[in-house]
């Protein structure tokens, strides 16, 4: 450890530096800094200076990084998270800070779980920010890296089904939310709902639009559909679940999705609702986070109250089916 070339660095340049990445604006990162625009503004002079690169370049949207500047992104990341991690209390204490969470959420998490805990995180906690972004094939490196403290998507509930979709890597811990299944999703005047049956051979005869999933063009039930040698007709790929469900509105195309997503969407879009004609074994949205943030006082916190609420959200939905 070279410690007169630790001494010679300015921390808070490195805060700073954090800040500009975060927020690729120079007023939004000064608001956040508590200093003036041309204080931050100095201290990008001396980065630049103490990393012998311009770090980032003025473009008409704000702030673009350098490849430098990004490359050292995830190391400062995780760098001033330790730091924090050494300086603050073992409290947290919503009602007064000003933490931004980072998650990483399948879309059809939006509508079905977010309602559900939203509104309390932000009346408990003001000032905190939680920055979203889509669940993607690299979020568990994220989680590693300390660049997502929470994750939402999708998990099949048998560990052979999950061995075929989506296993999580050693360090990633993980809580069931909520179980859900698949329900198919038509138009209104789709020429299915006059066939005189609807069943599997019905449904493999229409052409279907799919949402690639975490890049892979497959999913369970194609799985399982290939296990009995047969296969869906798979007519487009779309990267979202609004996309697809879109696309249905004009088309005879046909989507397979989980089934509360289903209800909503096909009261906005006036979308028919069918049931999927082949057993499939639900799925449950699953809280993902990663094992060095297990004892942190702020995420768990949080994490307790999406846990909780997601699962009360699950005890009325089971106390409805009995009714």
């Amino acid at each position: 450890m070279n410690l007169n070339q630790l001494l010679r660095f300015d921390l808070s340049l490195l805060i700073c530096l954090h800040v500009l990445l975060e927020e690729s604006n120079v007023t939004r990162a000064a608001q956040r800094l508590h200093l003036s625009q041309s204080a931050v503004s100095k201290n990008l002079a001396k980065l630049r200076e103490q990393f012998d690169d311009p770090l980032f370049n003025r473009t008409s949207r704000g702030l673009y990084p350098t490849p430098k500047a990004l490359s050292l992104k995830p190391g400062l990341k995780s760098l001033l998270g330790h730091i924090e991690g050494l300086t603050v209390s073992d409290e947290f204490n919503p009602a007064t800070s000003d933490r931004r969470f980072h998650f990483s959420l399948v879309e059809s998490a939006y509508p079905l779980l977010l309602p559900r805990f939203l509104g309390e995180i932000l009346d408990a906690a003001p000032s905190i920010t939680l920055d979203t972004q889509a669940w993607s094939g690299q979020t568990f490196d994220a989680m590693a890296r300390g660049e997502v403290d929470f994750g939402i998507t999708g998990k099949d509930l048998n560990p052979a089904d999950a061995m075929l979709t989506m296993m999580p890597p050693k360090g990633i811990i993980y809580e069931e939310l909520y179980q859900d299944e698949q329900r198919v999703i038509v138009r209104k005047d789709h020429p299915v709902l006059n066939e005189a049956k609807w069943d599997l051979d019905t449904y493999l005869k229409q052409r279907h639009v799919q949402v690639r999933c975490d890049g892979s063009d497959r999913w369970l039930l194609d799985y399982k559909l290939a296990e009995r040698g047969i296969e869906r007709d798979i007519a487009m790929y779309v990267p979202d679940f609004n996309s697809a469900a879109s696309l249905c509105t004009h088309t005879d195309l046909v989507f397979t999705a989980p089934a509360h997503f289903a209800a909503a969407v096909a009261k906005q879009l006036n979308l028919h609702v069918l049931s999927l004609p082949t057993p499939l074994p639900p799925m449950a949205y699953t809280l993902f986070w990663h094992q060095s943030q297990q004892s942190d006082p702020g995420h768990s916190w949080l994490r307790q109250l999406i846990i909780s609420r997601c699962r009360h959200m699950t005890e009325i939905a089971a106390a409805d089916e009995n009714r």
